[in-house]
């Protein structure tokens, strides 16, 4: 029995396992064999890297494989302690072992007669209770029953937030933006850039909008300088103190932070630090969320969610979607050296989806230390990217079939459409299947030839083939689908981190900025030229938006 809590307990180091040794040399055998020889060989091929879970059909037949390819990896995964590590996640251990927490984003969608313990404390209780009062803010929203300062109806809902509190929200009110309630309006500030805030809020009423702010510390720099700025926007319009607590609430745990900022503590809506930013979409930093899609349909969400926790969790490995995906990102990543995955939904709704999986993807995987510290001798996380279909196809798709670099790509696609509209979903379907056969398969410099291409041309025009793709299908965009789809993401990201032996759940690479930008702040602001103590080129440049700054507000002030 291999203990994970614990870091590199009783795991033998990556490039040491004898299934990673295994699968490089399988990976000397194979790297150069083409999915045309692969379909050749198995006429069922197609079927026989196929199945479907959870509502989800997944072909991974066109990648470059075998069945002693998937044998290897699920080996490797055995070797990895992956049953171990999963069932530590679920049973509450404090598997992010630099920050000592447990990592339970699962527990947001369990039963609520399930019973999660996080030191000693059933955590589920908590979750709905949460859940429930969400409910009954959502329904009064909703209603029209809750009422701004002057008594007017909420029309429209601000999220203040960043990172997992800005990405999350946003993907989820595009992706579900069929089922949200068309007489309110949605936005989402994130960005210390004023311009943000400005285009947000530049043609709304101050009495019909409500903002939630959302930071687990209320101290977040971009956040809480938004947030201050829109107090300052809406007591402009309303005069009266009393009416923030109307306008505001607040996604947080500092009770005091909150009350100070005028907020009415009884429309705090708590999370926990068990729950990564990047993970807590369906916490309740999903308040936005639930007001725009109404409760049943969060819940719907939440239940798809729990379903793909539920197959991650139970499912043996070779039929285990998350664990597959996961399993083949490494196969490229290490073994192909290939730096990139390109997520393309052929959904407009889905729209968001990829860049909410950049953070999801590069922030938890983005680590070059073991969890005990140790500098890995390997690539850990690729670049997550993409854009829905068929738009990225009249763009960098070119790159994809004919560049030099190897770019495993997921097509996402759904049986039925929302907005039927004579044949357009026949059409964006027929290149989901085209450009997943395209890529695998190419166009030889004979086919090229046959067609009567003259001799010059036929380079131009020859694609080589032979890059890989998943296909994944679901019925249709449903909440309960799109909480299906992200969880699938969320354990295929950790099962990659558990191969890589990494923490998929700190983010340290993000605090220097953050820390030498609180320095530079005062520096900018000075009515005196500070001393600088930088660097020579950040001197410079801070010296010259100084210098700059200054004679832009001079020339405002002539004028």
């Amino acid at each position: 029995m291999i203990t994970i809590s614990q870091p590199q307990a009783g795991i033998i180091p990556l490039c040491e396992r004898p299934a990673w040794k295994a699968l490089q040399q399988h990976h000397a055998k194979i790297q150069n064999v083409h999915l045309r020889q692969l379909f050749a060989e198995d006429l069922r091929r197609g079927e026989h890297f196929a199945f479907e879970a959870v509502g989800l059909y997944f072909d991974y037949s066109k990648n470059r494989i075998t069945d002693e390819t998937i044998s290897l990896l699920l080996e490797l995964a055995n070797q990895s302690g992956l049953r171990e590590r999963i069932d530590a996640m679920f049973g509450g251990e404090k598997i992010n072992v630099t920050e000592k927490r447990a990592v339970l984003h699962v527990a947001l969608r369990t039963m609520k007669d399930e019973l999660i313990k996080v030191d000693g404390t059933n955590v589920v209780p908590e979750v709905h209770a949460v859940l429930d009062q969400m409910t009954g803010f959502a329904n009064q929203v909703r209603s029209g029953q809750w009422r701004g300062h002057t008594g007017k109806r909420v029309r429209n809902v601000i999220n203040i937030g960043i990172g997992g509190s800005d990405l999350g929200p946003v993907m989820a009110y595009e992706a579900l933006k069929y089922y949200s309630q068309r007489d309110m309006t949605f936005r989402f500030v994130s960005n210390v850039d004023g311009t943000d805030f400005a285009e947000a809020t530049r043609d709304l009423s101050a009495d019909e909008t409500l903002f939630i702010v959302s930071s687990k510390t209320f101290t977040t720099l971009e956040t809480m300088t938004n947030a201050r700025t829109a107090r300052e926007w809406a007591l402009q319009a309303l005069g009266d103190e009393k009416a923030v607590a109307r306008h505001f609430v607040a996604v947080s745990t500092n009770t005091a932070e909150v009350k100070k900022f005028g907020i009415d503590t009884a429309n705090m809506f708590q999370f926990w630090d068990w729950v990564g930013g990047r993970y807590s979409m369906d916490s309740a930093i999903g308040l936005s969320t639930m007001i725009a899609i109404g409760p049943d349909q969060f819940r719907a969400m939440l239940a798809g969610f729990h379903a793909m926790d539920e197959h991650f969790r139970t499912a043996a490995f070779d039929r285990n979607l998350p664990v597959l995906m996961g399993l083949l990102a490494v196969w490229y990543n290490n073994f192909f050296e290939s730096q990139t995955i390109a997520v393309l939904p052929y959904e407009q709704y889905l729209k968001s989806f990829p860049a909410y999986l950049q953070q999801l993807t590069m922030e938890s995987n983005g680590k070059h230390v073991t969890l005990d510290g140790t500098r890995v001798e390997y690539q850990t996380g690729p670049i997550f990217w993409g854009e829905p279909g068929t738009n990225g196809q009249h763009s960098f798709y070119q790159l994809i079939h004919q560049g030099t670099k190897l770019i495993p790509c997921d097509f996402i696609g759904f049986f039925q459409t929302l907005n039927p509209l004579g044949d357009h979903h026949d059409l964006l379907m027929s290149n989901v299947f085209a450009q997943a056969e395209a890529l695998a398969f190419g166009k030889t410099p004979e086919e090229v030839r046959a067609e009567g291409t003259p001799d010059w041309l036929v380079p131009h025009r020859t694609f080589e083939g032979n890059r890989p793709s998943n296909v994944i299908l679901a019925e249709r965009l449903t909440p309960e689908t799109l909480g299906k789809l992200v969880a699938l993401y969320e354990h295929s990201v950790f099962t990659q981190g558990t191969i890589w032996q990494i923490d998929s759940f700190d983010q340290w690479g993000v605090e220097l900025g953050k820390v030498l930008a609180q320095r530079i702040i005062p520096e900018l602001e000075a009515a005196e030229d500070p001393s600088l103590k930088h660097d020579s080129s950040t001197n410079a440049l801070i010296r010259r938006y100084r210098n700059l700054k200054g004679g832009a507000a001079r020339m405002k002030k002539k004028g």
